[in-house]
């Protein structure tokens, strides 16, 4: 239960939308219970985002194969700021969907990666068990991943 947040901003990320998100975490909550016999009592946070994000992978090649592209959305899986001058809001506003649109350029495995270490603030530990790739493939992930958003980004200026 405590790490519901975090498997819905996940399967947010990749489904695209609010009801297949809500949808791949009850999903993934029933396997998980069903399966928690296969817990072993080391990480049950990681242990649970993989089992969200192979639940998502499912379902986007049963429905969509040939479009495996996911929607960041920065409103969702931001943080509550304090109140603020009008147009210093306008201005992070355009800076968030700029920063939204370069990520959604990113190859799904940039994407998850950013996601979980960035938002969730999962650890390279975490999200190679998530994920399901060695720590150093995670590292060079996150590597490119934030090389092309830098590129991508100063493009934009």
């Amino acid at each position: 239960m405590p790490h519901l947040d975090a498997a819905y901003n996940l399967a947010r990320l990749l489904m695209r939308n609010d009801q297949d998100a809500e949808d791949v975490v009850q999903e993934a909550s029933l396997r998980a219970f069903r399966f928690f016999g296969t817990f072993r009592g080391e990480n049950s946070r990681s242990w649970f985002l993989k089992i969200v994000r192979n639940t998502a992978f499912t379902v986007l090649k049963k429905n969509q194969p040939a479009n495996m592209n996911v929607v960041f959305d920065e409103e969702l899986h931001g943080g509550q700021t304090p109140a603020m001058d009008p147009s210093l809001a306008l201005d992070r506003a355009q800076d968030r969907q700029t920063v939204r649109a370069a990520i959604e350029q990113l190859p799904p495995e940039f994407r998850e990666a950013i996601t979980l270490r960035e938002l969730e603030g999962a650890s390279y530990k975490e999200i190679a068990e998530v994920a399901g790739v060695p720590i150093g493939t995670v590292m060079s992930r996150l590597a490119r991943a934030r090389h092309q958003l830098q590129i991508m980004l100063s493009e934009r200026k």
